[in-house]
């Protein structure tokens, strides 16, 4: 779809400033109510959902041009999908995927951000989007015993994510997530040089490169014969499931996190964490896990234009509800010693980590800010462990942490429920 396909969309935003907020009956304490990073930074209503769904409508009517100041709105924003979910609590209405489009079209017009150019450059030379890294991509494998899909038959497959593949700070993640999966008689198998999934492309307006990317990678798993993806990057996971759906590559591929694959292992006395892990947490939920994490909808039809937009035949809406919210949360209950304790922003809800949407290598100071912000929430709790399910996110709150004295705990599901196990 292109940017004209969701003007009725942007057209039938009435300014209400509801994507700004969490809705009031989903305010858990009033010390913590905003959703959008983005406009609680900048605090002018451009940088919301609904003034970027004014620039999208301007741009179509040619009453605003590809200027700096509009690429420097665009782009502080790290697409974590608040506006949208906020938004649809009352409203049958899209706010990400015009803003998506809105990146795309200024791609296509050759308004680029610099150093974004050079993280899809290096996407096509190398793969990979990961631009410094001492590392090879399958060097934290090199003590496993484990199959490579490409080579060899397996059941299925394990995807690290690049983050994971070059941040030694995240190996023990990934190589406690095969362990467990052997532990657990799991036949599972990698790709010594695995590819990028291509979602961070698409969320910063290469769309022609993430449909590119999503078709190589799903040529090379169905020549596999695999069935189940398992990844515990949530960027990943929202690839592979919801947007290769949406490219119509996808198929029959079974996706889910490794959260959701841990939990139906010990659900059905594969996996029995027996080990006691005494500590008190709370647990982050990443936005393409959560809101970003249900199933792509596919619908098609007409829209009828006018206060409200009409769909013939109805359209079914993705409102963030049907996230991955559950399986996280039943993983660390399973632990024996480990106390939960909910921070007030939560599932479709919670507040981002600042990494997402190119953020981190654009805009490094409003990312740490993001990430700052969630960190003090986290202290609210009166806890000073901060568990996730996705490399970004705890990437972030471990380099704040470093800026900060280092008085948190960050860890992945994963890395607890291995210790509770292996």
């Amino acid at each position: 779809m292109a940017l004209t396909d969701y003007q009725n969309d942007m057209e039938t935003c009435c300014r209400c400033s509801a994507c700004k907020f969490i809705p009031l009956e989903k305010v858990n304490g009033f010390n913590y109510v905003n959703v959008c990073p983005s406009i609680s930074r900048y605090d002018f209503h451009a940088y919301s959902g609904g003034g970027r769904l004014g620039m999208g409508v301007a741009l179509l009517e040619n009453k605003l041009d590809y200027s700096d100041k509009l690429l420097e709105i665009v782009y502080n924003c790290q697409m974590c999908g608040a506006c949208d979910t906020s938004c649809k609590y009352a409203m049958d209405m899209e706010v990400l995927d015009p803003i998506n489009e809105i990146r795309n079209s200024c791609v296509e017009s050759g308004h680029t951000v610099p150093i974004l150019d050079k993280l899809i450059t290096s996407l096509r030379a190398n793969g990979s989007m990961v631009l410094t890294s001492g590392a090879k991509r399958g060097d934290w494998a090199k003590e496993l015993k484990v199959k490579d899909y490409t080579k060899q038959k397996a059941e299925v497959i394990y995807h690290a994510g690049c983050r994971t593949c070059f941040d030694r700070d995240m190996w023990n993640v990934a190589q406690s997530a095969i362990k467990l999966m052997q532990k657990a008689g799991i036949d599972v198998a990698i790709a010594h040089e695995e590819p990028c999934c291509g979602g961070r492309a698409y969320q910063m307006g290469y769309k022609e490169d993430a449909v590119n990317r999503a078709s190589r990678n799903m040529d090379v798993i169905k020549k596999s014969g695999v069935k189940t993806l398992v990844t515990g990057c949530a960027e990943c996971y929202h690839a592979f499931k919801v947007l290769y759906d949406k490219f119509g590559v996808k198929g029959s591929l079974e996706v889910l996190h490794t959260t959701e694959y841990f939990d139906r292992l010990i659900k059905t006395g594969k996996l029995k964490p027996n080990k006691k892990v005494e500590l008190s947490v709370t647990y982050h939920d990443p936005c393409h896990l959560g809101r970003q994490g249900e199933p792509y909808i596919h619908w098609q039809g007409k829209q009828i234009p006018g206060q409200i937009i009409l769909f013939d035949p109805p359209k079914e809406f993705r409102r963030g509800t049907f996230g991955v919210y559950e399986p996280p949360r039943d993983v660390l209950k399973s632990i024996p010693g480990i106390k939960l304790t909910e921070m007030e922003r939560t599932k479709e809800y919670a507040w981002c980590c600042g990494a997402g949407g190119g953020v981190r290598e654009s805009n490094p100071d409003f990312a740490r800010w993001t990430a700052n912000e969630r960190i003090k929430e986290v202290r609210a709790t009166g806890t000073s462990v901060i568990v996730s399910a996705c490399p970004g996110c705890e990437t972030s709150f471990r380099d704040i942490n470093k800026e900060n004295s280092g008085s948190l705990q960050v860890y992945d599901v994963v890395e607890l429920l291995a210790q509770a196990i292996l």
